[in-house]
């Protein structure tokens, strides 16, 4: 019997994140989340990228994220978000990379966890990559980050997370996102002042 072949996809992004939990994010450490559910949002701005023969670079993708529990439990809500300016063939890529379907990570992993998949949300998309006071926008759902401040001065803290076997970043700038809101219907909600990751990734399968 033949096997499929895969289209092979590469990207090089911007990432920014933000939930629900403290700052550092238990789940980084495999410990449960602070609240006991997840709910956050993260996006990618793609600086260099391709699915095949089409470009993907300058393109911002995305996803708002719902568990009733760890992420690693499964049963999880996602919408994925996708840059208003992809045309038909670059949707169509970015949904075969997201939905898992063109293998590799951290799409693949995440994939697999999911229960239930929203309708992708077409809209557009804004960043502002500025270290620990980046921000990005999908539509109206929004991140917007500043570094996390010491508690007796009132200073900013430079802070990073090293994580070698992470699949969604092997290191990040760990930030406090003074806004986490997603607003795409069945995943509201708001989480300003908790948890936040800004970093670049390279993906592919």
């Amino acid at each position: 019997m033949a096997t499929e072949t895969k289209v092979k996809w590469a990207m090089e992004a911007d990432y920014l994140q933000a939930c629900n939990c403290d700052y550092g994010c238990p789940c980084e450490f495999e410990a449960p989340p602070t609240q006991g559910h997840c709910e956050g949002i993260g996006a990618w701005r793609i600086n260099k990228g391709n699915y095949g023969d089409v470009s993907l670079d300058g393109l911002g993708v995305g996803f708002s994220l719902r568990s009733k529990a760890a992420l690693h439990e499964g049963d999880i809500t996602l919408a994925a978000f996708i840059d208003e300016k992809a045309n038909d063939d670059q949707k169509n890529a970015i949904l075969q990379i997201m939905t898992g379907a063109a293998g590799g990570l951290p799409f693949e992993i995440i994939a697999s966890l999911v229960s239930n998949m929203l309708e992708p949300q077409i809209v557009p998309f804004t960043f502002n990559i500025d270290g620990q006071n980046s921000s990005a926008s999908m539509g109206s759902t929004v991140m917007a980050f500043e570094p996390i401040k010491n508690p007796v001065t009132g200073d900013p803290e430079k802070m990073r997370i090293e994580h070698e076997t992470g699949f969604l970043f092997k290191g990040a700038d760990v930030v406090s996102a003074k806004e986490c809101t997603s607003t795409v219907a069945g995943l509201e909600f708001s989480w300003p002042n908790m948890a936040g990751f800004v970093t670049q990734v390279t993906y592919g399968n």
